[in-house]
């Protein structure tokens, strides 16, 4: 246990972080955002809505407003 450093002496601690690694960060970040706003539009553009309720033998009701 004596071998692990603490806090301080850990380089990122303290608003101490490299411009590289908060760019890297802030990419990983945008990048999850973009994916997810992606994935909604083609969710939400491909998706089938299941507004009829039966089957070919049994009708059922179509509640669309044709």
């Amino acid at each position: 246990m004596k071998d692990e450093p603490t806090l301080d002496q850990i380089e990122d601690y303290h608003d101490n972080e490299s411009i590289e690694k908060r760019r890297t960060v802030k990419l990983v970040v945008l990048f999850c955002i973009v994916l997810g706003i992606v994935y909604s539009i083609v969710k939400f553009n491909y998706s089938v809505d299941n507004d009829y309720i039966g089957t070919v033998n049994n009708p059922g009701i179509n509640i669309s407003n044709d």
